[in-house]
């Protein structure tokens, strides 16, 4: 049934809205307000923090590449020279010092002896050659050739100075001489000594590892 109101609308009763409606709409707006907030503070706040301890972060970073970059150009470097000083080493371990081993041997030619024997030896070199080298497979690495000659009539002498030098520092780097062997020339009785052997001295390196 269809109802009119005919009263004026002084007369009339006020509609109210009802009090859980209203509840529940200002529920949903204080939700979406403290949504807003928070988001409000992460987008301005935070992000603002953020932002500028990122910019702090990359100008620091901006004042310390200059360093870092010198820091692993000094690190190249001294890699570069560790691995020079290493390859230097290694020849050095490597190498002989030819003077110091001629010197040695002349000093067992000088000595010519020891004073135990009857009598000292006299030897002389008309050549000597020194050559170092590296072959792994044959196991050759050089060694000295000399070509020997003893101012004496007895042989012994000769394979007294090879035991001379076999016992000395100069064998320090070397394999024992070869056994002795050699020739007399014809003797000379315008010369001092008339007679003299001739003999080979020969005597090989050691290998690296051994040397060391």
């Amino acid at each position: 049934m269809i109802q009119i109101n005919l009263l004026p609308q002084e007369f009339r009763q006020r509609t109210r809205t009802p009090i859980k409606y209203t509840l529940a709409v200002a529920g949903v707006v204080t939700i979406v307000s403290s949504l807003f907030a928070w988001w409000a503070m992460f987008a301005f706040g935070v992000r603002a923090e953020v932002d500028s301890e990122l910019a702090v972060l990359r100008d620091t970073m901006d004042s310390i590449s200059p360093q870092i970059s010198y820091h692993r150009s000094l690190e190249r470097e001294n890699t570069q020279h560790k691995s020079r000083e290493t390859t230097l080493g290694s020849i050095t371990q490597n190498r002989i010092s030819w003077t110091r081993k001629v010197d040695q041997l002349i000093d067992v030619v000088n000595r010519g002896g020891d004073d135990k024997r009857t009598s000292k030896y006299l030897i002389w070199f008309d050549d000597l050659s020194a050559e170092q080298s590296s072959d792994d497979r044959r196991g050759a690495y050089g060694g000295i050739r000399c070509a020997g000659h003893a101012g004496s009539e007895n042989f012994a002498h000769v394979a007294n100075f090879l035991e001379d030098v076999e016992a000395s520092e100069f064998a320090a780097d070397f394999y024992a001489p070869l056994p002795p062997e050699g020739s007399q020339t014809s003797v000379d009785t315008e010369l001092l000594p008339p007679k003299v052997w001739s003999f080979p001295l020969q005597v090989d390196l050691l290998p690296p590892e051994e040397r060391q």
